[in-house]
């Protein structure tokens, strides 16, 4: 039966029922359209302004007796069951037909209100709108023709149009058909969809404030913002039960929000002909063929302004007033209004991006803590001062970093890198690697609570993906030619054999892998610039006296690095423009049978490759760069011509430091400015080209026509943007401390410009419901069991911490100092005569020896350049620490999500009295209803009986 509801409803009044007359009848036989509209601009049915009140009421007539509808003629238009669902009532009274006539012919086309969102009439509100323009191609008369059928169909389904003519548009060339759903449509759409609508307001107490709530006052909004209508006990309503519900005033007891999915749910399966054998269906379709050129909801007004009466309130401007504005930064985000105004499936993206947001606050916290930690203890650093030290740094000599170009180079020119690398590599990277894994099981343990906490408050309990799954796609339907009856439902219902898809299946498979492929591919070609340039880079150093000052932090290798990040990020977002487009068309060729298949194939193909695109190269750099380079004499070469990579003296961590800061920094900033400076230009762009006649009335359609399309994929962007950002700060967060404050200044951004852009630059949706962040979170799963290792891994090969905790408890000699002598000990000698020819500097020194990082034998051993015992013995502390650190998270880990339970008692106490109620105060309707019934069957009962008793004592008078 459900959950509490707050926004299911815009009734005005609780605990009285109001009226709540029986229902409107909805098996009739007639349909007048007096009420609709119709037909083509200029026809019958278009209510353009022009001509007479007399012609207007002569019109109106012929219209009121031009159609009948009788059911049969119904079913043989529309025979299938997910098709349509035809309404048809009994004619509308002549009195009531009057008034409506003499109300709509006094309404004057210049006295509407720009922001007015009804018909002409001023009554009937608007709850979507149509726009397409003539075509003066050979399309022409088929597109007309398509939209004439489909607009009579719609009228045959009960919802009313009204057509506005192009002459009164901004631009002179574009109609609008307006589409208004009366009761009737509505009450049986709900039934369809299975609705939940109040029946009683909620007893159950508002839960406790947490300990120092009152500490948190600044943050919070008003409460008339936050909740702004009262809890509710709910259930599924039914158009023959209305005395049930909390009927108020027809005309709001649905929200918009809901008025409007109910709209698109007509729309989307509504047919418009038969081309080519098959039977063609579904705005969608229309809207590819260009038949119309949009479909969308209206929004309630102006966000900057609150609307005028009789408009209803405007949730557009109470959003932008206390959600879309960027000085709201610090408040909480109105999370039942967005529901309400946008559905449950937009606002379960808010409500996981602003949890996400709190639980990064307690990692940044940290982070930046142990960013302190190493700021603080840089200066007191025993390796970072041996390597500045003259004369120890200044008097170990380095092998060439390449082949004869590069000269022999002293260790303390990385004087100022070995510090930087200080702030990441320290003895807090362990506690911050283990700390993050135990972070991300909280985060999803706590957030599963959320997520059951937000079903209870928005009445999802009871709510199934099944109900999706029957929502076949329009698409799917269209083209099967095959069914077969449903083993639940015991219907016919559309199906496509499995091997009419396996070719595009193997299509898909094999697009998604040339594509991975393609991204290593670049991967290997930054690799290669990188080798190639860095020859160049390290003689131009060497050779330009203006580059002494900045030789001290800007190195060879850093000139590389950070030149080749670059270089990889301009290369991923060029990759990832070009496969977006691709998968997109690939996963429609797939013809998904549900919108939910469709949108778990799409997830699946661009987080594979999203994965691949944006960690690829930071996964080179943790675990590949300067692992297999060889040494001296030996060098291992990539495609027999360049050189291996090698790390740093002081390691890889700060190159990967700089390469996921890039990468993340750049995605981040570029993905912030491209949503919000996008959509505005080309709003911009498009008032600009529309505003041609000024004079004319802008009215509120053709505002929110010239506004950007959110999209049915916008939301899944949204998603892969926040889990592509949730992998940085888990997968590699052990190299980067900071990670998580980066991300989560971010994200407070980036829900206000979500926000914002929602509100203001962008079509209002169609509102959709959800219960869950879907397929996400799986994948939110599956990467915080990778990030265990990943971290580990790191911490182990890419960090030095290992290294030097094995030089400090087996090889050190010094017990006042252990870690001194370090720096020496990790650096092992080669022959400069050993040098073959072709590697050797064209230049010759006198140095005898020089060094290179790796744990080998020296020249005057046995065994000279093989890998010593203090290699094989950092290796196992290496693996070690792996298997240690995996099992103790993974322990934590799995005691944490046994400890907490994925449904808090508290809500599963208030399910278990909201079903209770709701049976209880169902039953009592049930049997209320009965006991009328019983009463008036015995009163006509008695009432016989009387007559028979008094005609059987008139008959015996008589005798």
């Amino acid at each position: 039966m459900g959950g509490g509801s707050r926004g299911g409803t815009a009734v005005l009044g609780v605990g009285q029922p109001g009226r709540r007359g029986p229902a409107r009848p909805v098996d009739g036989a007639e349909r007048p359209r007096e009420l609709r509209g119709g037909g083509a601009p200029g026809g019958p049915g278009d209510d353009g302004p022009g001509g007479s009140e007399g012609a207007e009421a002569e019109r109106l007539s012929n219209l009121e007796a031009e159609y009948v509808f009788g059911m049969n003629e119904n079913q043989q238009s529309l025979s299938s069951r997910e098709t349509s669902f035809l309404i048809s009532e009994e004619p509308v009274s002549a009195k009531r037909f009057n008034l409506f006539l003499r109300r709509r012919l006094m309404f004057k086309k210049d006295e509407q209100s720009k922001d007015s969102i009804f018909f002409r009439d001023g009554i009937r509100q608007i709850d979507f709108v149509l726009s397409y323009v003539d075509d003066i191609k050979k399309e022409a008369e088929l597109k007309a023709e398509r939209r004439k059928e489909f607009e009579q169909n719609l009228r045959k389904t009960g919802l009313e149009l009204e057509i506005e003519d192009k002459r009164n548009s901004e631009d002179g060339r574009t109609y609008f058909v307006k589409i208004h759903a009366p009761w009737e449509v509505l009450v049986t759409y709900a039934e369809v969809l299975g609705i939940k609508m109040p029946i009683k307001e909620s007893d159950i107490p508002p839960a406790e404030n947490i300990p120092f709530s009152y500490m948190l006052g600044p943050l919070k909004l008003p409460k008339n913002v936050r909740h702004p209508r009262p809890e509710y006990f709910t259930a599924q309503f039914t158009r023959h039960r209305q005395e049930l519900f909390l009927i108020e005033d027809e005309s709001s007891f649905f929200p918009s929000s809901m008025r409007n999915r109910i709209v698109y749910y007509i729309l989307s399966r509504c047919p418009f002909g038969i081309e080519d054998g098959k039977k063609k269906f579904g705005i969608e379709r229309l809207l590819t063929s260009n038949t119309y050129s949009s479909a969308y909801p209206l929004h309630d007004g102006q966000y900057w302004k609150p609307s005028a009466p009789p408009n209803p309130v405007n949730e557009r401007y109470i959003l932008f007033q206390n959600w879309a504005r960027f000085s709201y930064f610090y408040k909480e985000q109105p999370l039942d209004l967005v529901r309400n105004y946008f559905g449950e499936k937009i606002a379960m993206y808010f409500v996981f991006l602003g949890f996400y947001t709190e639980m990064l606050s307690f990692a940044a916290i940290v982070g930046l803590a142990c960013f302190i930690y190493g700021l603080l203890s840089m200066h007191s650093n025993s390796n970072s001062s041996e390597i500045c030290d003259p004369t120890i740094g200044g008097q170990i000599i380095m092998c060439p970093l390449c082949d004869q170009v590069c000269d022999y180079w002293r260790l303390n020119t990385t004087c100022l890198a070995s510090k930087i690398s200080h702030l990441f590599d320290n003895e807090s990277t362990v506690f911050f690697a283990i700390f993050m894994g135990i972070w991300v099981t909280l985060f999803l343990e706590f957030w599963k609570q959320r997520q059951a906490r937000m079903e209870y408050e928005w009445d999802l309990v009871d709510f199934e993906e099944e109900q999706q799954q029957l929502q076949l796609r329009p698409e799917f339907e269209a083209m099967c030619k095959h069914r077969k009856m449903n083993a639940v439902t015991k219907e016919m219902e559309p199906y496509m054999p499995l091997w009419s898809r396996l070719p595009w299946y193997f299509l898909s498979g094999a697009t998604v892998t040339f594509w991975m492929a393609l991204v290593i591919a670049c991967m290997v070609a930054v690799i290669v610039y990188r080798l190639s340039v860095f020859a160049t880079f390290a003689s131009f150093m060497e050779s330009e006296a203006s580059f002494k000052h900045v030789k001290s932090f800007l190195t060879p290798q850093i000139t590389t690095s950070l030149s080749g990040s670059c270089l990889n990020f301009i290369v991923i977002l060029i990759l990832n423009f070009i496969y977006e487009k691709i998968s997109v068309w690939i996963t429609k060729m797939e013809i998904p049978r549900t919108y939910q298949e469709y949108e778990s194939s799409l997830t699946l193909k661009m987080f594979l490759f999203q994965f691949v695109n944006f960690y690829s190269s930071c996964f080179y750099v943790a675990f590949f760069k300067g692992k297999f380079v060889g040494y001296p004499g030996k060098y291992t070469y990539l495609f027999h011509a360049w050189r291996s990579e090698e790390c740093d003296p002081g390691g890889c961590l700060i190159e990967l430091t700089a390469q996921l800061t890039i990468i993340m920094t750049g995605k981040q900033i570029f993905g912030n400015i491209k949503e919000a400076i996008y959509p505005m230009v080309l709003n911009w762009w498009r008032r600009r080209k529309a505003r041609t006649n000024s004079e004319k009335l802008y009215s509120r359609w053709e505002q929110d026509h010239d506004l950007e399309t959110f999209g049915s994929l916008g939301l899944f962007y949204e998603y892969l943007e926040t889990v592509t950002q949730f992998g940085f700060v888990t997968l590699f967060v052990a190299s980067f401390p900071l990670a998580p404050l980066l991300a989560l200044l971010n994200n407070i951004i980036e829900i206000r410009v979500d926000a914002w852009k929602l509100t203001t630059q962008y079509r209002r949706p169609v509102a959709a419901k959800a219960h869950s962040i879907g397929v996400w979170q799986d994948i939110l799963y599956g990467m915080a069991v990778l990030s265990v290792a990943t971290n580990a891994f790191i911490v182990a090969f890419t960090s030095d911490i290992i290294p030097r905790l094995v030089y400090y408890y087996a090889y050190s000699t010094d017990d006042t100092e252990p870690m001194r002598g370090y720096v020496n000990d990790s650096l092992s000698t080669f022959l400069i005569a050993d040098f073959p020819n072709h590697t050797a500097p064209s230049e010759k020194r006198d140095f005898v020896t020089c060094r290179y990082r790796d744990y080998r034998y020296p020249p005057d051993h046995d065994q000279k350049y093989f890998q010593n015992m203090q290699y094989w013995h950092v290796l196992a502390a290496k693996m070690t620490f792996i298997i240690v650190m995996e099992h103790v998270v993974f322990l934590v880990k799995f005691l944490l999500a046994w400890m907490i339970p994925d449904v808090p008692k508290v809500v599963l106490d208030r399910i278990k009295r909201e079903k209770l109620m709701t049976v209880k105060i169902l039953h009592d309707f049930e049997l209320h209803k009965l006991k009328e019934n019983l009463k008036i069957s015995s009163t006509e009962l008695a009432k016989q009986v009387l007559i028979q008793e008094n005609k059987a004592q008139l008959a015996n008078s008589a005798v």
